[in-house]
């Protein structure tokens, strides 16, 4: 009879670590603390693109949420090691910045795919070994989800009004490399340690993915991703060839499997996680 393995030990406190897993969870709370920051200016210069109150009051209150997290994932920060993340954030934000938005059709694709790579990867340390990270993430991922359907909703519509057929495909393409760089790199060393160690639950590349799976139903219905041979091909579409993901304007996506997407993602992605 096969043997199960036993479940990754628990640590209350930042004493009881093991030396690469306490700087792994640094590194991954900082990159957190990044990612939510980024998206709260990323946001916030947008709102000069949206008319419709409708919209304008929902853009308002997720900048504020976005801020409300950065806030938490930097108290938490500074109470695991007695420093502030912001400095360091803030020389990110200088090295790495996340390009804002140029138009509100911009800013709506921004809202899809960059925000709804962040939700998909937070989900992965949702089983957290250190739980006062499982509960600041848990906290997030359930007010992530419950606007999880309005960017792809707003980007929909917008593509299926006919009048962004000269960009729609470039700022796609933009933006989903941008939510891509969420995962890091698949089949790492460092992916297998925070496995094992209880910090996250699966390799980058199950949850790219799983992410490509779920934008799929939208890309149809916007008409986006088509490849050459077109509806037959997007009907197929796994996920995308390596250069469409690191080039904002470049020839249509290919079928390849997500690990050989992987394998061409930069090795400093603008959100470094493992």
């Amino acid at each position: 009879m096969e043997q199960i393995p036993a479940p990754p030990r628990t640590y209350q406190s930042r004493a009881e670590m093991p030396e690469r897993f306490r700087e792994t969870l640094e590194q991954m709370m900082k990159s957190q603390a990044y990612r939510e920051l980024a998206a709260a200016r990323m946001f916030g210069h947008g709102l000069q693109y949206v008319e419709d109150g409708k919209w304008l009051k929902f853009m308002v209150w997720h900048i504020g949420e976005e801020t409300e997290h950065y806030l938490a994932v930097a108290r938490m920060y500074e109470k695991f090691t007695g420093e502030s993340v912001e400095s360091w954030v803030h020389q990110r934000l200088q090295a790495k910045p996340v390009p804002f938005a140029g138009s509100w059709f911009e800013l709506a694709m921004a809202q899809f795919l960059y925000d709804r790579g962040g939700f998909w990867q937070l989900q992965e340390y949702e089983d957290c070994a250190f739980p006062a990270y499982r509960e600041v993430i848990g906290k997030i991922i359930a007010e992530e989800r419950g606007h999880q359907g309005l960017g792809e909703r707003i980007v929909v519509e917008l593509c299926q009004g006919g009048h962004h057929e000269d960009v729609k495909q470039g700022l796609f393409e933009r933006w989903l490399r941008l939510g891509m760089l969420s995962f890091g790199r698949p089949g790492t060393e460092g992916n297998q340690y925070a496995i094992s160690a209880g910090l996250k639950k699966r390799d980058s590349g199950a949850v790219m993915q799983d992410f490509l799976n779920d934008i799929k139903p939208a890309m149809r219905a916007g008409g986006l991703g088509a490849a050459a041979d077109g509806a037959a091909a997007m009907a197929r579409l796994e996920v995308v060839r390596p250069a469409w993901l690191l080039a904002p304007k470049s020839s249509v996506p290919a079928m390849v499997s997500a690990r050989s997407a992987f394998k061409s993602l930069p090795k400093d992605p603008i959100a470094p996680r493992v």
